[in-house]
């Protein structure tokens, strides 16, 4: 899939910074476990979603490739419980 401006900007809308994420799967990354959390630094005009991940990466998603979903205020309360 092309990322159009349109398609970035609609990214860049749905991924703002400070979002925080956890990773399901990471095309080809070993390195990176699913269930991995992180926070959105900013999405790129390439559309890739950089992340400053909780093990010290700072990896991008690629949204077409990479299997990830936002942490919602509930499931940040159910994880510290």
């Amino acid at each position: 899939m092309r990322n159009t401006r349109k398609n970035v900007e609609r990214l860049q809308r749905q991924y703002p910074v400070g979002t925080r994420i956890i990773l399901k799967n990471m095309k080809g990354e070993t390195q990176m476990p699913p269930g991995l959390t992180g926070e959105v630094a900013f999405v790129d005009d390439m559309g890739s979603v950089h992340v400053n991940w909780s093990n010290g990466s700072s990896l991008a998603l690629i949204p077409e490739e990479d299997e990830f979903e936002i942490i919602r205020e509930q499931q940040m309360e159910w994880n510290m419980e």
